[in-house]
């Protein structure tokens, strides 16, 4: 299971910095979207892969918390995925905007024949 992990880790932030790399404003905002996937899912493996632990122990005297799934990077992915929502859309905000000014997509705001 770690190696399907890293391997889909791997993929979506090689995709992801490729897509950054290309001219097209929407390219970029794509590759974006694909690096948070990327860095979410790292997070998301940090806290132990524990399928059907429970995240939250019982109140008593000593726990075994090999037993147990770490709710912080759950938590911290739940944030991370909320705010590059809310990024993703300042992105086409600002994208649809440069559009209408400029007439172009690209980045440098030159279009360049192939």
């Amino acid at each position: 299971m770690e190696i399907i992990l890293s391997a889909a880790i791997g993929i979506l932030s090689a995709s992801g910095i490729w897509l950054v790399l290309r001219p097209r404003s929407f390219q970029v905002v794509i590759g974006l979207c694909l690096l948070s996937y990327a860095v979410n899912l790292f997070i998301f493996s940090m806290g132990r892969l524990t399928p059907g632990a429970p995240p939250i122990m019982p109140k008593g005297g000593f726990i075994d918390p090999t037993l147990y799934a770490d709710p912080l990077p759950q938590a911290l992915v739940l944030t991370a995925i909320v705010i590059s929502f809310a990024t993703t859309a300042l992105f086409l905000v600002v994208m649809i905007v440069s559009r209408g000014l400029t007439g172009t997509d690209h980045v440098d705001g030159k279009e360049r024949s192939q």
